[in-house]
C-alpha cells in the first residue's frame, strides 16, 4: 500500500494547475508517461486509447481554433497537450493483445459495441494517464471545452482516431491557486448495499 507521501503525489495534495512553468517536458518523460499509463487495466485488455503529444509551435497553431475562448490560454501555455483520442478499429489489434480469446468478432459484428467499448476504455486510459503524470512529478490538465470534429479533422482523420479529451501536462505554477474545490462526501455519492 502508498503510504502517505505517495497518496499525497496521486491524490491528497495533487492539484489542478491553471498556469504552467516554462520547464519543458522532455520526449524520454513522455515514453516512460505512455508506458506505466498503457498498464491500466482495459477490458479484455483492448487497449483503444491512442494519444497524439503536441509540443511544437506548429501543432499549437493548428490546435488553436478548435479551443473554446476560456480554455485558450490555459492550453496554449502548456509545455505539452496531449489528444486523448481512441481507435474506433481497436479490435483488429485483439488477436496480439488477447490471443487466447475470440474477441476481434464480437466487436467487428457490432459497431455499438465496438464504439461503447472504445470510448468507455479509452476514457480509462487517459485517466490513467493522468495518474501516471502524477506519479512521475507532472501536473496535469483535462481538458473538454474543444471543438471534437475540429481536432479530429487537423490530427486525427487519417488514423481515423476519435477525440475524446485534451490533456496538458507538463510542471505547473500552483503558487496561488485557490483552496480545493469541495468534493461530495461519501453518503452523498456512495450506496453500500
Amino acid at each position: 500500500m502508498l503510504d502517505d507521501s505517495g497518496l499525497d503525489l496521486l491524490f491528497q495534495k495533487a492539484r489542478t494547475p491553471r498556469r504552467w512553468m516554462a520547464r519543458p517536458v522532455e520526449p524520454s518523460v513522455l515514453r516512460r508517461l505512455y508506458a506505466l499509463a498503457s498498464l491500466g487495466p482495459t477490458s479484455g485488455n483492448c487497449s483503444p486509447a491512442r494519444f497524439v503529444f503536441i509540443t511544437a509551435s506548429e501543432g499549437r497553431e493548428r490546435l488553436r481554433p478548435a479551443l473554446s475562448a476560456g480554455n485558450v490560454n490555459r492550453v496554449m501555455g502548456a509545455p505539452v497537450i496531449a489528444i486523448v483520442a481512441h481507435d474506433p478499429l481497436f479490435f483488429d489489434e485483439l488477436p496480439r493483445l488477447a490471443p487466447n480469446e475470440e474477441l476481434r468478432s464480437w466487436f467487428a459484428a457490432d459497431v455499438g459495441l465496438a464504439e461503447e467499448t472504445a470510448f468507455r476504455n479509452g476514457t480509462l486510459e487517459g485517466a490513467y494517464m493522468i495518474m501516471a503524470a502524477r506519479a512521475l512529478g507532472l501536473d496535469a490538465l483535462p481538458i473538454s471545452g474543444f471543438d471534437q470534429t475540429l481536432v479530429e479533422e487537423a490530427f486525427l482523420s487519417e488514423e481515423g482516431w476519435r477525440a475524446n479529451f485534451l490533456l496538458c501536462l507538463g510542471y505547473g505554477d500552483i503558487e496561488q491557486l485557490p483552496p480545493r474545490a469541495p468534493r461530495l462526501g461519501f453518503d452523498e455519492a456512495c450506496r453500500l448495499l
